[in-house]
């Protein structure tokens, strides 16, 4: 009974969700992510892998908890913290990636794969700009 009780213990907490502490996180990953994910759109050949890479670029800069964030188009960021918005201590890099977040706005909701791959470019530039 006793190890009945315990292999439950173990599944409820391998099963909940934990949001990363911000002492672990690290933000200088997920702006690499980000940034990554950014460039791939900025390249994508179609406009459905264009706004997916974008998209993961601004959930790794919002976060699960921020604004804009879509869990649909995945989160490559997901264990390296909340987000690297939340997670910087820096006002002036915070500043700089909502601005980022901005920039790719335009291209999550065109129908251009010109203007998209645009908005990945510039992101991209954004983000690197912010490290």
């Amino acid at each position: 009974m006793k190890k009945i009780a315990l292999l439950a213990a173990c599944a409820a907490l391998i099963a909940t969700p934990v949001l990363v502490t911000s002492a672990l996180a690290d933000t200088a990953q997920e702006l690499s992510i980000g940034q990554n994910h950014a460039g791939m759109a900025a390249t994508a050949a179609d406009l459905k892998t264009t706004q997916m890479h974008l998209h993961h670029a601004v959930n790794c800069l919002v976060g699960p908890a921020g604004a804009g964030f879509d869990a649909a188009a995945g989160n490559p960021c997901g264990k390296a913290g909340n987000g690297a918005i939340p997670d910087s201590t820096d006002a002036a890099q915070k500043a700089k990636l909502e601005a980022a977040v901005n920039d790719a706005t335009p291209g999550l909701t065109t129908t251009d794969l010109a203007t998209a791959q645009a908005a990945a470019k510039t992101t991209a530039d954004a983000i690197g700009a912010a490290k």
